[in-house]
């Protein structure tokens, strides 16, 4: 059996990860599981890079889901638990990354392919892309706690169980009118306006990034009364702001240093 893989490619302050499984439209294996698990300290460990971009492989497919192959020996209840566990782990590290994490969808996410497409901050599509996670009409296994939360705050509860209940998949304007899709790319100029999205984040203020993504994981766990104060102080204390006030007031350009 193909094991797939995850391809990481340093592109200077771009980390691209590719999912790859050649024939099985990059369904996910337990190497690139694995993978993803160690993209989040693969980022902390290098503050060089300013944004991660997570994309099928071939143009295919981003991912239909786990492959499925790997559950032909599935024989206990526990070996369900386990798996589901593992995926949870993966989604929270994800979650984590301290860049943001912009996510390309050419045809089918799919199952943990749609779980994968949700924990990017920013998710670009083709028209052709799909959404959904058809469980109870492939498979008949289930979603774990992290995956339906994380559904729910990116599609909405009554959304996401609409979706899930009738096994249907979601085109990508239904995607990006439920804003779970930022926009929608045409196929033929997807490169290009991929290359103009990333240079934008890249021109931003790192810490300004991880401090609004640290906010939005605090408010997703503990509502809208969070406490962020020690994220507020860190970053009116960076020389980043400084630096940032002085080069609005005087009408110049500035270089982010992260610091």
């Amino acid at each position: 059996m193909s094991s797939g893989e995850l391809v990481v490619e340093r592109d200077g302050p771009i980390l691209r990860l590719w999912l790859s499984n050649p024939g099985r439209r990059n369904a996910i294996t337990w190497p690139v599981y694995d993978g993803l698990l160690r993209v989040r300290d693969l980022v902390a460990e290098d503050p060089g890079i300013r944004v991660v971009v997570l994309r099928g492989a071939g143009g295919e497919a981003f991912a239909a889901g786990t492959d499925i192959r790997q559950f032909a020996d599935f024989e206990t209840g526990e070996q369900g638990v386990e798996y589901e566990h593992r995926v949870g782990r993966v989604i929270s590290s994800l979650l984590e990354i301290r860049v943001p994490v912009v996510g390309i969808v050419e045809g089918p996410a799919v199952g943990a392919g749609l779980a994968l497409a949700a924990c990017c901050d920013l998710v670009v599509a083709t028209p052709d892309a799909v959404f959904g996670a058809p469980v109870a009409r492939t498979l008949g296994n289930t979603l774990p706690p992290a995956v339906v939360a994380r559904l729910r705050q990116r599609l909405g509860a009554g959304r996401t169980m609409a979706m899930l209940l009738t096994a249907r998949l979601l085109p990508a304007t239904e995607a990006l009118t439920a804003g779970f899709v930022a926009e929608i790319m045409e196929r033929d100029s997807l490169d290009q306006q991929v290359d103009e999205l990333l240079r934008l984040i890249c021109r931003n203020a790192p810490l300004t990034l991880a401090a609004l993504k640290e906010v939005e994981r605090r408010i997703d766990r503990d509502g809208p009364n969070a406490d962020a104060d020690d994220v507020l102080a860190s970053v009116y204390a960076s020389q980043d702001f400084r630096s940032g006030v002085a080069a609005f007031l005087e009408h110049r350009t500035i270089e982010w240093e992260g610091r």
